[in-house]
């Protein structure tokens, strides 16, 4: 586990929330000051990075000597610096979680040790239920040495987000999506279209929402709630029989936890929807199912290599075509060169990004009588892909060039009641950002 690039995202992420990281660019971010989250996309996806960190630690010390032993103490304060400054109520719980299930198995290990405190591996359970207080001590001291406006922990945890942007909002708008189709759902990929089409009757969650922040609600939305239930029935299940409380070696116990602090995000968040967390998930699942892992090697062996090569095949292709379809998103100064004039034209036929092409020929072209019809079903098809102002505006622009005044109208509702502030400026003929942006 590499423990030390971890330790480099905590000191990035450190300097980041104290606005110091804007030397560093284009190699990293240089978010707002107070912000944390390393090269991560956000700060929970950071906190969970340093959850795993920490586990890491921890299965260091059950293998190493007292020399390694020695500089994991100044690194787990460093990680614990990290995590205050991620102001991550997901991080929070995480720790809290894995400072008491690590007490705990460092008393029971004492309980049925013979070998004295020689033969300890864990650190003392008081030790380990200390990185509680350690954590507020951080989340009350870092605010302090930023200065003024940067915002706090406690702060967080006492005032919690908006109304319109907190979690039970969203939760509430996805259990009202489920009761319309719960036995099918809405359909992979559909969530962000059902969010949008629908008028709830009480408060509603402002942004675009393609994800429930919760696996399990996410899956009964898209997928209806039998497939929920059969998904992660299945998977509690394995678990359950794979008796994980029973574990007593270091690196399983350090796998099982790992396992645990992503699932325990995708409780609250989406992790399983980014490459690291993906990556770090198989590999967990890989080395915790049951057999000898030589014997499946040995047997395996070439549909292994075949399987390894396709993937690797299936990468590089993805990189190629996200590469060249990212142009039409660029400056044209900044474009590859063969792709500096007739952009659009030249990215036809794309297989993964197909609809991110289409989303930019839709924005690159201004509705007229002429291509009414074009740009209302291309409009229509990227509603279930993002529907964000954009999107909408041509929908309704071109729906009253053809006469379609019913659709207009009822698309229109929906605008004024998903993007409000965007619906004004469209209606006072103003330009329509992305509230996203």
């Amino acid at each position: 586990m590499p423990v030390e690039k971890d330790g480099l995202s905590a000191i990035l992420g450190l300097l980041q929330y104290y606005g110091l990281a804007d030397s560093l660019a284009p190699w990293t971010s240089s978010p707002d000051l107070g912000q944390a989250y390393g090269n991560l996309r956000q700060r929970n996806q950071f906190a969970t990075l340093i959850s795993m960190a920490v586990i890491a630690a921890l299965w260091l010390h059950t293998i190493s000597g007292r020399r390694v032993r020695a500089v994991l103490l100044p690194a787990g304060l460093l990680l614990i610096l990290a995590a205050a400054a991620s102001t991550s109520r997901t991080g929070l719980l995480q720790l809290l979680l894995i400072s008491g299930i690590a007490a705990f198995l460092a008393w029971r290990e004492r309980r049925r040790s013979n070998g004295g405190a020689a033969g300890y591996r864990l650190p003392h359970p008081l030790l380990l239920l200390a990185l509680i207080p350690a954590y507020f001590a951080a989340a009350w001291l870092l605010p302090m040495l930023a200065g003024s406006g940067v915002e706090n922990m406690m702060r967080r945890l006492r005032e919690g987000a908006p109304d319109a942007h907190s979690r039970l909002v969203l939760w509430g708008n996805v259990l009202d999506l489920i009761a319309q189709h719960p036995w099918t759902g809405w359909g992979w990929g559909e969530l962000s279209f059902a969010h949008y089409s629908t008028l709830y009757g009480g408060s509603r969650f402002i942004e675009i929402l393609d994800n429930a922040h919760n696996l399990p609600l996410h899956l009964a939305v898209e997928f209806g709630i039998p497939a929920a239930l059969l998904i992660c029935g299945g998977f509690g299940w394995l678990v359950l029989a794979a008796r994980p409380w029973r574990e007593t070696d270091p690196a399983r116990l350090m796998v099982w936890g790992l396992l645990g602090a992503i699932v325990l995000h995708s409780l609250l968040e989406y992790p399983l929807w980014y490459g690291p967390f993906q990556l770090v998930f198989g590999l967990c699942l890989g080395f915790l199912w049951p057999g000898s892992h030589r014997a499946r090697l040995k047997r395996n062996a070439v549909p292994s290599l075949a399987a390894a090569a396709a993937l690797m095949a299936i990468v590089g292709y993805a990189a190629w075509d996200y590469t060249r379809v990212s142009q039409i998103y660029l400056a044209r100064d900044e474009r590859l060169p063969a792709l500096r004039d007739d952009t659009l034209a030249k990215l036809q036929g794309s297989w993964l990004f197909a609809n991110q092409v289409k989303f930019a020929e839709l924005t690159l072209t201004p509705v007229s009588a002429a291509n009414a019809a074009e740009v209302h079903a291309l409009a229509q098809h990227l509603l279930h892909f993002s529907p964000e102002p954009r999107v909408i505006t041509k929908l309704i622009n071109s729906a009253m060039l053809l006469g379609l005044n019913d659709e207009a109208l009822t698309q229109a509702v929906r605008f004024r009641k998903a993007f409000p502030r965007e619906c004004a400026r469209w209606l006072d003929n103003e330009p329509v950002d992305d509230p996203s942006e």
